[in-house]
């Protein structure tokens, strides 16, 4: 395609972008790698590194989270990315909902960095390292105690283990979050899909 092509386009689209009254914007791991997060199945990606005991989706289980849960900590730990700020995505999109023209964000981003910038209709597929709960009381933990709270982090309260609240694989994505996020799809008048293939939009197995 050459250049007057893409101008083209890119002109195209921003009119559709400005005519559009209720966006919706589905997004993933490439959203974010602008704030130096890195994605999972790109060339550099994290399951293309081999510095790991066992590949990234083992370690990212629930079975593994059950039977080696210190070694799952360890690995967690280095997808907890506390310092990452939100890129111009990430603010952009913030801005076109409080314009009034972006109904909702999807994402399948656990970073949080949406509502960082200031997002405030975000469906979350995949969960967020923000919130961890007690499995035992229900307490609720930052990522801060998990980053801090030595191999295995239990609840200050009651010493039940400490989940983050993230959709491991063979774990199921929660209903009500698809149901919000198919919900906001069907009454958009246009969806805008970004930085993500989709192929993890399944229950992980």
């Amino acid at each position: 395609m050459d250049k007057q092509s893409q101008n083209q386009n890119v002109e195209e689209l921003a009119a559709r972008i400005q005519a559009a009254k209720h966006i919706v914007f589905f997004g993933g791991a490439g959203v974010s790698t602008e704030s130096k997060i890195p994605d999972f199945r790109s060339a550099d990606g994290l399951y293309q590194k081999k510095n790991f005991p066992y590949p990234p989706e083992v370690m990212l289980s629930h079975s593994f989270f059950v039977q080696h849960t210190e070694a799952f900590f360890d690995f967690y730990r280095t997808i907890i990315f506390k310092e990452a700020k939100p890129n111009d995505a990430h603010l952009k999109l913030a801005a076109w909902e409080r314009e009034g023209r972006l109904a909702a964000v999807i994402t399948q981003n656990i970073d949080g960095l949406h509502q960082a910038a200031g997002s405030k209709t975000v469906y979350e597929l995949h969960g967020s390292v923000k919130r961890n709960y007690c499995q035992k009381c229900g307490a609720f933990y930052n990522e801060d105690y998990i980053l801090e709270n030595g191999s295995i982090p239990y609840c200050s309260h009651c010493g039940g283990l400490v989940k983050p609240d993230v959709v491991l694989y063979e774990e199921s994505l929660q209903m009500d979050t698809i149901t919000k996020a198919k919900t906001a799809i069907q009454n958009a008048d246009m969806l805008i899909v970004g930085g993500t293939s989709s192929s993890s939009i399944r229950r992980r197995e």
